[in-house]
């Protein structure tokens, strides 16, 4: 029993010393910015990654000048991949930098130019103004074809192996004789 209850404890410790933060929280590194002015109210769009390229996730980041407090807005969006979802999306705080509006691991999945429209509400007024001419560039890497293809072939060997040992072994062949006796 005292054996048991010390390796709980130990283990419990263990855990507790060995324990680090989730790396989905680490700060949200931006290398570029945009300004916009909607308005009354400068804001700031930031980008994790630049130049930006289609299907690349990266965080973007919205900071009104005085701060989001008693403000609320919309968002925008138009593009070559925004067909069909073209409408105001309520602008949010972003999950791991709270004093700002933000997307979190977002990407744009088609290569073109595209416009994001912010409208601002706060003890100013309301302000609209838009980023414009915001161009992305093709995938990295090869076609996304090509890819999974080459992913593919590991998976195909293995099942292919597979098929040939099942028809070379015949287990059901080797059991019937061992009923029969």
């Amino acid at each position: 029993m005292r054996k048991a209850l010390f390796s709980l404890l130990t283990a419990g410790i263990l855990i507790l010393l060995t324990g680090s933060p989730a790396l989905a929280y680490q700060p949200v590194n931006i290398v570029h910015t945009e300004h916009v002015q909607a308005g009354p109210y400068g804001i700031t769009v930031g980008f994790s990654v630049w130049p930006l390229r289609a299907m690349q996730s990266l965080d973007f980041t919205f900071v009104p000048d005085e701060g989001i407090v008693g403000k609320s807005g919309t968002l925008l969006r138009s593009g070559p991949a925004i067909r069909g979802r073209n409408r105001a999306a309520p602008l949010v705080r972003h999950p791991r930098r709270l004093d700002v509006w933000g997307l979190d691991v977002e990407s744009l999945n088609a290569p073109g130019t595209y416009t994001f429209t912010f409208t601002v509400a706060g003890a100013k007024g309301t302000g609209k103004g838009s980023l414009t001419g915001l161009t992305v560039l093709a995938q990295p890497g090869p076609p996304m074809g090509l890819s999974w293809a080459i992913c593919a072939i590991p998976s195909a060997a293995m099942i292919i192996f597979l098929v040939l040992t099942w028809r070379r072994v015949h287990p059901s062949r080797n059991l019937l004789p061992l009923a029969m006796t």
